[in-house]
């Protein structure tokens, strides 16, 4: 179809969708291929080039001064008949038109809108771009044409596949389905869209890929019942289909036959709106598709340009083509007289021309949803401003000057292409059109949902849109509500390996097995994660420990002895009782200083022993209690010297009973005098010194400390005092256990005096409880964790001080309370007068 002008722009289209090829004979007459299968929409495609044009010559802003015309040819699904079409475009071959100025010559073509196939776009553009002719494309997709080395004059209305992956990926991602099936077309289309999906999908980690497959072309029935059913077979409810309306076509009719049910469909732009699936023996199966689609436009006055259309009945009006006629004698099922030979589709009554088009139920007056019409149409626009834009060239920098007849007809192709990278024009439906470094427009697609209604009718509707911004940042909007769910529960389908690993656990990847397939293992103790899909659980922070859902950590639970906890209450009860009872003793004691028993012996060693005692009692409070610094350098020291002094006083109290004994035999009154009770207090003061240099020693060179320790239990912190040196602990230890020895050795020699000496046999009795208690002490204390370490040594230090208290001044209190009369210096006496 051709219309003359100035300027002449190429158009190729896909006006019959098959053809048949001829047998070669050897006779003389011609072989001509035969192109079947008129497409009324592709003609309307068409058609919209030309009104663009006719639009465009009515202009007085744009190309003032030029008439644009046209040449446009049908490929017929052919890639031979395209290719031949794009070289006549290119090379000038084509027949002559009488120009404005009546001057002949071959029209320019200057630039070419088309073609719709990837594969058509790859092989006309690699001869066109060897002619540097711009081709701009509105309906070929495939990412591989943005290879501007390869293809430096291609230009695309149509966003490429590779944004069409990422639109999909994106949709993927945004209903957190991570397992899906794969279905390309067996072409560049289908094949350069699996590579990058896959590439694409591995990049974002949005998912995997449960099968990928190839369609066939052609009737491969065995093929497609194979891919079935593998689709019957996988648990991914998604499948993805880049393929031309063809494939889907055979797909489905397998689908059918297999009665596959609960997948849900996304398409691509190839076949997102094609009504030829949209039928009531198969919406069962393809309702609730979703699919991406060419950005929807409005063109104003497309229907009436189109309601104007004759068919040329002497093959001489102003179109000067057969296209217009075939698609009349395919409308209205006639035919001219006489019948255009070649054409196998005309039949019936002949054609008068008069025929109404509004009368007949046709799709191609139907321009409430044009999609590549609209692509169509911002092409042409594109060409056209940048046209306009090497004409209004700044003058010296232009390529040529002056617009005469013969200046437009030597007019080059290239200095349109420079133009045309840099058009930027915005479209009566408020679009921006402009091409990116790789002849990509800003892209931009309408997402689609099939509606199969109650009454039978098919609705597809839009529910959102994604596109790449200026900013090169991709924006997906999606109306969820709007969504119809082709499935029993209405809802949104899940499609996943593996179901999401809750926080708490982790994702463990099966082996052999895609990562989106994987079991959730809970986190181990001390570790969490509180996301989900962990890849690993983490620890926690030291003083912290995970819950019982490893979803987060708490603090850990803190351990000593408490004054609060039950055990803590009791040692701290018996503490305090064990000191009340030695103020009693004490206030005892004092009450009764003057009487014999009290005053036997030294009575100032019983008052020493008695507060030593109590020191004893008091010194095991600091064992209770959370452990600080002070408490835990007072602890052992106020321990070592309480009880060396206690100790001292008991065997100074020994060696009294013996002097005692020794001076009442003939000529012993010296021994009694040499261990007076000067050298008495400067005994227990060097003995007590000695302990205190060492607690003293060990506190400078290694303090005991407080120290959080975590080896006893995971989850707890238990605070405990570390004695900082073992050597000083066990020196503390050795010198009080050595004096207990000494002093215990020395009342076991004074164990069979007179009972009116009685008092070694008492201090025996309480070193043996003193001797028996620590002995014990070692072995528990060294075996026991955390706070019940404090709990053994505060159980020794108690244990000891009663007994001592106990055997040392029990005897002495109930003579002073309940036997005042043996409490006397008469008693006593007599009680050694019997014994001589």
């Amino acid at each position: 179809m051709h219309m003359p002008g100035d300027v002449v722009l190429g158009g190729l289209f896909e006006v019959h969708y098959t053809s048949v090829f001829p047998e070669l004979l050897f006779t003389s007459e011609p072989n001509q291929l035969s192109c079947q299968g008129f497409d009324t929409a592709e003609f309307r495609h068409a058609m919209t080039m030309a009104f663009a044009i006719d639009e465009i010559n009515k202009k007085n802003n744009l190309l003032p001064n030029v008439t644009l015309g046209y040449s446009l040819y049908d490929n017929c699904a052919t890639l031979v008949v395209g290719f031949s079409a794009a070289l006549l475009l290119a090379s000038g071959q084509e027949e002559q038109f009488l120009l404005p100025e009546k001057c002949f010559g071959t029209t320019p073509v200057l630039g070419i809108v088309g073609d719709s196939f990837s594969t058509f776009s790859i092989a006309t553009s690699d001869v066109i771009g060897l002619f540097n002719m711009p081709i701009v494309s509105y309906f070929a997709t495939c990412s591989c044409l943005s290879d501007r080395k390869r293809f430096p004059s291609f230009f695309r209305t149509i966003p490429s596949d590779a944004f069409q992956v990422r639109a999909m990926i994106k949709i993927l991602k945004h209903f957190g389905w991570t397992w899906a099936g794969l279905l390309v077309s067996d072409d560049d289309y289908g094949l350069h869209v699996a590579q990058t999906f896959q590439s694409n999908l591995a990049q974002s980690g949005g998912g995997c890929l449960a099968y990928s497959e190839v369609l066939p072309w052609g009737e491969h029935p065995a093929e497609l019942k194979r891919i079935v059913e593998i689709m019957k077979k996988s648990t991914a409810r998604v499948v993805i289909v880049f393929a031309h309306q063809i494939h889907m076509i055979q797909l489905i009719e397998e689908v059918v036959r297999e009665n596959v049910t609960g997948i849900q469909w996304m398409a691509s732009e190839a076949w997102s709106a094609a009504a030829v699936l949209q039928t009531p023996r198969l919406m069962p199966y393809l309702s609730g598709t979703l699919g991406v689609a060419i950005r929807r436009g409005e063109i104003p006055g497309l229907r009436d340009f189109l309601l104007q259309i004759q068919p040329d009945l002497q093959h001489n009006n102003s179109y000067g083509n057969s296209m217009v006629n075939q698609f009349w004698e395919y409308t209205f099922q006639c035919r001219f007289a006489p019948p255009h030979a070649g054409w196998v589709e005309a039949g019936g009554s002949l054609c008068t021309g008069q025929e109404d088009l509004e009368s007949v139920g046709t799709e191609f007056l139907d321009v409430s949803d044009l999609r590549p019409e609209y692509n169509i149409y911002k092409a042409v626009y594109a060409l056209a401003y940048a046209l306009d834009d090497t004409l209004q060239g700044e003058p010296g920098r232009r390529p040529f000057s002056g617009q005469s007849c013969d200046t437009l007809k030597t007019l080059e192709p290239w200095q349109l292409l420079h133009y045309l990278e840099k058009v930027n024009f915005t479209t009566s439906f408020g679009d921006q059109v402009s091409f990116d470094e790789n002849g990509d427009a800003l892209p931009i697609y309408d997402i689609m949902n099939w509606l199969w209604l109650p009454d039978g009718r098919t609705k597809v509707q839009s529910v959102g849109f994604v596109k790449k911004l200026a900013s090169k940042a991709e924006e997906l909007t999606l109306d969820d509500d709007k969504i119809f769910w082709n499935f029993d529960s209405k809802q949104l389908p899940l499609s996943v390996c593996s179901e999401s690993c809750p926080p708490g656990t982790r994702m463990l990847r099966r082996k052999r097995q895609p990562f989106c397939c994987f079991d959730c293992v809970a986190c181990s103790e001390g570790k969490f994660s509180n996301n989900t899909d962990s890849m690993e659980c983490i620890s926690c922070p030291e003083d912290f420990w995970s819950n019982a859902q490893r979803d987060h950590c708490v603090p850990k639970k803190t351990e000593f002895l408490s004054y609060h906890e039950p055990l803590g209450i009791c040692l701290t009860t018996t503490s305090l009782l064990g000191t009340f009872i030695c103020a009693v003793v004490l206030g005892i004691f004092t009450y009764h200083r003057s009487t014999p028993i009290v005053r036997a012996n030294n009575s100032e060693l019983s008052f020493l022993l008695l507060l030593s005692l109590k020191s004893c009692f008091l010194c095991s409070l600091l064992f209770i209690g959370r452990p600080r610094l002070w408490t835990c350098q007072l602890r052992h020291a106020a321990f070592g010297i309480s009880f060396v002094l206690c100790v001292s006083c008991i065997l100074v109290k020994t060696m009294v009973v013996l002097a005692v004994f020794k001076a009442s035999k003939p000529g012993g009154g010296d021994s009694l005098k040499m261990f007076g009770a000067a050298q008495q207090r400067g005994t227990v003061v060097v003995l007590t010194s000695i302990q205190a240099a060492i607690c003293t020693a060990w506190i400078v060179s290694a303090s005991p400390a407080p120290h959080k320790n975590t080896q006893y239990h995971k989850d707890k912190i238990v605070y405990e005092c570390v004695v900082g040196s073992t050597v000083g602990f066990a020196v503390l230890l050795g010198y009080i256990g050595l004096l207990a020895i000494l002093s215990f050795m020395l009342a076991f020699l004074a164990r069979n005096l007179p009972d009116n000496f009685n008092e070694a046999k008492l201090i025996t009795f309480s070193l043996l409880i003193f001797c028996a208690v620590w002995i014990a002490f070692v072995p528990a204390y060294v075996n026991s964790p955390g706070k019940y370490a404090d709990a053994v040594e505060v159980f020794a230090i108690l244990a000891s001080s009663f007994g001592l208290l106990l055997a040392l001044f029990g005897p002495k209190c109930y003579v002073i309370l309940l036997r005042p009369e043996r409490n006397t210096k008469k008693a006593i006496i007599r009680q050694g007068e019997c014994i001589k």
